[in-house]
């Protein structure tokens, strides 16, 4: 007798499409864990100034669900603010009513998956293994975190898209800005960023204008790389 598969459910379409198109759209996103609040919104306004429309604050960072809400309001929807680190569904449901706009994790969560799903909530679901993507395809998500992706060969993707030809990856992990080019060539379409996103003197020194300068140099390689 034929065994029936279990059916997962699938997000809607606006789902489905919005990450991969974001992340075609704004490429690069910044990982925001453990900024001091200090100097948190200087830091992202700078970013911001230099062609960065993505961020993701860490709910792994103190004060997380605040400086989602701090990031919503200072870009008023001229940005998308999102939640990484998201591991459980509590986590899920602090940034929700924080106003995270969309959702990152770093493996494979059935109860995230299933949560993101029921909420029509935006997920970027982290993958290691062909397991892992077969798991979120079940749940009808193709656009795919692959953490860590500085661990796996540039080819690694390419491999994983043999058989899972409709599915798109987005790097993070031990990706520097040196390396984003050479990401975006072995057809990931975006990249996640965190500390080395800029150098961490002008962070330190505050020397917003140097960080707005260094990630505007960023942009521009990225938009060189495309046309290319």
């Amino acid at each position: 007798m034929k065994a029936v598969k279990k059916d997962r459910g699938n997000p809607g379409k606006e789902e489905r499409g919005a990450m991969k198109e974001l992340f075609k759209q704004y490429r690069i996103c910044a990982i925001l864990r453990n900024i001091p609040s200090g100097c948190f919104l200087d830091y992202a306004e700078a970013l911001y100034h230099g062609g960065i429309r993505l961020f993701e604050v860490a709910l792994n960072s103190e004060s997380a669900g605040e400086q989602i809400r701090m990031l919503r309001e200072k870009f008023d929807g001229h940005a998308w603010v999102g939640a990484g680190t998201v591991t459980t569904k509590q986590r899920c449901l602090v940034a929700k009513e924080a106003g995270a706009q969309f959702f990152l994790t770093p493996s494979v969560s059935e109860n995230t998956l299933k949560f993101c799903r029921e909420n029509h909530l935006l997920l970027l679901p982290g993958v290691m293994t062909p397991s892992d993507v077969a798991f979120c395809l079940e749940y009808g998500y193709q656009a795919l975190k692959l953490f860590p992706a500085g661990a796996f060969p540039l080819t690694y993707i390419k491999n994983l898209k043999g058989p899972f030809d409709n599915t798109e990856y987005v790097a993070v992990g031990g990706v520097s800005p040196q390396d984003i080019g050479k990401y975006f060539k072995a057809g990931y379409i975006g990249v996640g960023i965190g500390s080395n996103l800029a150098p961490a003197e002008y962070i330190r020194g505050r020397q917003w204008e140097k960080v707005e300068k260094h990630v505007k140099g960023l942009m521009a390689g990225i938009e060189a790389t495309a046309k290319g």
